[in-house]
């Protein structure tokens, strides 16, 4: 049996307090997460989340997402773990802003997130991206106005928190 992962939920006094991730999600409760985008010319790394994700299966979403473990890990070492886990690959980051937001992501949970953005900029024909298949089912590079445009198109096809993102930020200046 897997151990539950426990990651920091937000009280409303601002401390902090471990709650399992599901019940977190479960809940409706606020709790810290991180979201990078790594950007190559222009064009954001993208990625479809594996089928099997117990939310937004199969749905696009920004290069990856989590949450910091609960015990002391920080928002960038969770960035940074979860780069290699989802895409294989490790890369500096730059932690560029933090934002709050609520959506509904399906199957009764909803996530209520404070959330500290990452970006880093490569290369892309220098890197390798090594998706892991459990976590990711494909990558592809994309622009903003081409993403803005798929998204109007068929936004069902892109995670609740995803199009938060783009409607925030439409031109990726995150």
């Amino acid at each position: 049996m897997t151990k539950p992962v426990l990651i920091p939920a937000i009280a409303e006094d601002g401390s902090l307090y471990p709650v399992e991730k599901l019940a977190a999600h479960e809940k409706a409760l606020f709790h810290l997460a991180v979201s990078v985008f790594v950007f190559s010319e222009g064009n954001l790394l993208i990625q479809r989340r594996a089928l099997e994700k117990y939310h937004c299966g199969g749905m696009w979403a920004n290069t990856c997402c989590t949450h910091p473990n609960w015990g002391g890990e920080t928002q960038s070492e969770a960035a940074s773990r979860r780069m290699v886990e989802e895409m294989g690959f490790t890369v500096p980051l730059i932690e560029k802003r933090v934002i709050e937001y609520s959506a509904d992501v399906g199957n009764g949970l909803h996530e209520h997130e404070l959330v500290t953005m990452f970006s880093a900029e490569i290369d892309r024909d220098t890197i390798e991206i090594s998706p892991n298949p459990e976590e990711v089912c494909e990558t592809r590079w994309v622009s903003a106005e081409l993403l803005r445009a798929e998204i109007a198109e068929t936004p069902e096809q892109f995670a609740p928190w995803f199009r938060i993102y783009m409607e925030r930020f439409p031109t990726l200046e995150i």
